[in-house]
Parts: structure tokens; C-alpha cells; sequence
């Protein structure tokens, strides 16, 4: 499998002129009847060797995970004798960069690196979060929400740098949503500490995570605006960072009007459901389908009560599941003529930062 960036990586190195690259894509779209820059491509596995290396790497980040935490308890550093100890956290990342060094470094492997990615920055985390508990003692943070918002703050710290570090040296695209992650956690961690044992701390924490997924998925609009065609890796920086953003925004918008209770009345059953079509108007401009997937769950559960109080107890699951996988599929037949719809009647200077509905594809340096 060849990415649009491995053609760029050949045209690049001399390996395939410009005019054949643009020549194969523009193939591709011929025989797929869809423009490549709304495939919203990205690199998960370059073949099966992917998946049996990420399986044999999470086992052994499993093993090393273990045998951290036991030599942790047995040196005396974990959190009251027998609890996490920093130890596991530290083996989980140093193993995790030292796979990725070749793996990641010499093979390009897709699924690995992100795994491995993934594994490095939460080892980092958990360690430096573990470690500052051992120090300040678990009875103080547990009588003490401003130190374990503290305590959050400075591990979300150490792991951005450590995120930093990891896509100074390997480019992996998920590097930038970890990192993004990371700073999220320092931002939560440090409202938790300065509201303290604040009533309405809940809705102050949903409201914050919004304006925090709000400003994620304007970076990833950054990101997306810098490579309008989809053919370098800025795009599949900015699909992961859309992935972070959209539960940011899609849980506290629902949350915070109640609509996630467990029980929908008639009307809040409507309010998801139009809520979820501006989603999907709003995931047709910017190209991007993780608005509608993270709101999936919710518009599934609206849906369902809906029928229930309509009278179909029964088939109501059945019928949600009907309805809802009938229009994602028609959106996906005809997303190209849907995303026409959308665009066009949008301001000149606003389309000149989405993603283009049409276009002759043009060969770009790789990024």
C-alpha cells in the first residue's frame, strides 16, 4: 500500500517524475470516482507485518511493564508498598523509544509507531505522575484536589516535552495530538487546583475541555489549511489532531445540556439529532468524519429512545441501527457531491481554507 506522501517521498528522491505522480493519483480518482483529497487518508498499516509487530511489541511492553512494577515494589518505590510504582512507567518508555529506533526510525512501519508513540508518552506520564506521588505521599493527595490538579499539571508537562522530543526525532503525525493531549492534561490539571472543592466544579471542568477541544481543532484547521490537497504529511497530523478534538467538543456540548442522563424526553431526543446534523454539516466543510463518528453514540441512544416512546420497544435498537447506517452510507456514497453542496455557497476567503472540492492534482514536496 502507497500513501499519497510515499509518492511524494519518490518524487522527491528521483524515484518517479512530477508527471507520473500526478498521472497515478489522478488514475486512482479516476477509478474510484472520488477526489483523493476527500479519501481523508492516512497511514495505519503498510501490510500484515504491521499487525505481528505491534502484537509482539505489546507483549513485550506488557512484560517490561510487569517486571518494572515488581522490581519497583521490591526496591520499596511504589505507592504504598503495593501500588504503581514509577518503575513500570520508565521500562514501558524506554522500551517504547528503543523500539522505535528501528522500527519506526529504519522501517517506517505504521501501526508500530503509533503504538509505540503512544506507549512512550503514557510511560512518561504515568512515571512522572507515580513518581511525584511517591514523593508528596498518596494521604496528601487523596485529602488535597489543588495537589493532584498540581500533580496532573507537571506530569502533562514532562509528557508534552517528552512528546516533543519523540517528533523531533521520529516525525511520527500522532506526535502532535500526543503532545496537544499532554497539554490538555496540564490545562485540566491546573483548573482542578485553583477551584479546589469548587460545587459546580463538573460543569467549570465540561465547559473548559470544551474551549480546550475548540482551540484543538483550530490548530487542526491550521494544519489542514497549510495542505489544502491532502498529499503531504501535515494532513495526517491534522486527522489525528481532529480525532483528539472531536470528543473534546462533541461530550461537554452534550453533557452540559443534559442530554447524556440516561433518560431523553421527546425533545431532547430532537435536539441530538439536529445537533448531529449541524455535526455533519460542519464535518462536510472541513472534510473530516470524526465529528460524526464521536457523536455517533449519542445520536444512536437518541434515536432509540425516540422509537421507544413512539411504540417500537421492540425494534427499536433495530431501527436505530437501520436508519442511522442507511445515511452514514448515503453520506459516504455521495460525500463528494455533499461537500459541493456545503462549500460553494460559503465566502471565497473562508474555502480558501478548507479543503479544495476540486482540483487538478499537482505534485508537492514531501513534509
Amino acid at each position: 500500500m502507497y500513501t499519497q506522501t510515499d509518492l511524494d517521498d519518490a518524487v522527491a528522491a528521483g524515484a518517479l517524475s512530477a508527471e507520473a505522480a500526478a498521472a497515478l493519483r489522478a488514475h486512482i480518482e479516476a477509478q474510484r470516482h472520488t477526489l483523493v483529497v476527500d479519501e481523508e487518508q492516512f497511514r495505519l498499516l503498510t501490510g500484515f507485518n504491521d499487525i505481528f509487530v505491534a502484537i509482539a511489541s505489546a507483549i513485550l511492553l506488557f512484560a517490561v511493564a510487569w517486571i518494572g512494577q515488581r522490581a519497583g515494589m521490591a526496591l520499596g518505590l511504589a505507592i504504598e508498598g503495593e501500588g504503581p510504582s514509577p518503575l513500570a512507567g520508565a521500562a514501558v518508555a524506554a522500551t517504547a523509544w528503543g523500539l522505535a529506533t528501528y522500527f519506526t526510525g529504519r522501517r517506517r512501519m505504521a501501526l508500530p509507531s503509533i503504538l509505540l508513540l503512544l506507549a512512550f508518552v503514557a510511560g512518561v506520564f504515568t512515571a512522572a505522575g507515580f513518581a511525584l506521588v511517591l514523593m508528596l505521599g498518596a494521604a496528601r493527595i487523596e485529602d488535597s484536589p489543588q495537589v493532584a490538579g498540581l500533580l496532573a499539571a507537571v506530569a502533562g508537562a514532562v509528557a508534552a516535552g517528552a512528546a516533543w522530543l519523540h517528533w523531533r526525532r521520529f516525525r511520527v503525525p500522532i506526535t502532535v495530538a500526543a503532545g496537544a493531549a499532554s497539554v490538555v492534561a496540564i490545562a485540566l490539571g491546573l483548573l482542578v487546583a485553583a477551584l479546589g472543592n469548587a460545587e459546580n466544579m463538573r460543569d467549570i471542568v465540561l465547559g473548559f475541555m470544551l474551549l480546550l477541544g475548540v482551540g484543538t481543532f483550530l490548530v487542526a484547521m491550521r494544519w489542514d489549511s497549510s495542505d489544502r490537497a491532502r498529499l503531504t504529511r501535515r494532513s495526517d497530523v491534522a486527522f489525528w489532531l481532529h480525532l483528539l478534538a472531536a470528543p473534546m467538543i462533541v461530550h461537554p456540548v452534550f453533557t452540559l445540556l443534559g442530554l447524556n442522563d440516561g433518560q431523553a424526553t421527546l425533545g431532547e431526543g430532537f435536539v441530538v439529532i439536529l445537533l448531529y446534523i449541524v455535526l455533519g454539516i460542519a464535518a462536510l466543510a472541513i472534510d473530516r468524519r470524526a465529528l460524526l463518528v464521536s457523536a455517533l453514540a449519542y445520536v444512536l441512544w437518541a434515536l432509540t429512545e425516540l422509537f421507544k416512546q413512539f411504540g417500537a420497544v421492540e425494534l427499536s435498537v433495530a431501527l436505530t441501527a437501520l436508519v442511522i447506517g442507511s445515511a452514514l452510507l448515503l453520506l459516504s456514497a455521495f460525500w463528494n457531491q455533499a461537500r459541493a453542496a456545503v462549500v460553494r455557497p460559503l465566502p471565497e476567503g473562508l474555502q480558501g481554507r478548507l479543503p479544495l472540492i476540486d482540483r487538478v492534482v499537482s505534485p508537492q514536496p514531501a513534509a
